[in-house]
């Protein structure tokens, strides 16, 4: 396996197609979107660096509600629109957020994070949920950091049953 250790820029390109394929062998013959989610959250911990929180909040009754993870506990429930998991399920789009307290209306769950990259979950045009992740560091996600998870979530996506 892959070790977690600081990743330069140009390696990135390698990195993420090393995890993905990590991600389809590790989800290959499984269609249970928690167990899914489970190991999914797991790799991304294990693998990524500099990372305090690694996982998934899935719609239910039209807001976000904690799925599985890695790191510390974390806020149940967040409003669509609210804190940075909310504006990617009402922007329907990722987002890359290089200091989490210069956002408005960010939700402190762990107040050691300081930069986030939310990815959001759609199926048929509608959101599932949402991939987060966490770290203690300022600007760590990059462009190639959020397309490498986006290309993740399409193989959660199409691993995962309906």
């Amino acid at each position: 396996m892959f070790q977690a250790q600081a990743i330069a820029s140009s390696d990135k390109a390698g990195f993420y197609r090393e995890l993905t394929s990590q991600l389809e062998g590790l989800l290959a013959g499984e269609s249970d979107p928690i167990a899914n989610a489970a190991n999914t959250s797991a790799l991304l911990y294990q693998m990524m660096p500099d990372l305090n929180w690694a996982g998934f909040y899935i719609m239910r009754d039209g807001e976000l509600v904690l799925g599985p993870f890695q790191g510390k506990p974390a806020c149940v429930r967040i409003p669509v629109g609210r804190g940075v998991c909310g504006a990617a399920v009402a922007g329907r789009q990722s987002m890359l957020v290089e200091d989490v307290h210069a956002f408005p209306g960010h939700i402190a769950c762990d107040a050691a994070s300081r930069s986030e990259l939310v990815v959001p979950l759609i199926r048929d045009g509608e959101v599932i949920g949402v991939i987060d992740l966490d770290s203690p560091h300022p600007a760590r996600f990059d462009a190639a950091d959020q397309a490498g998870v986006e290309r993740l979530a399409e193989i959660y996506l199409a691993a995962s049953a309906r």
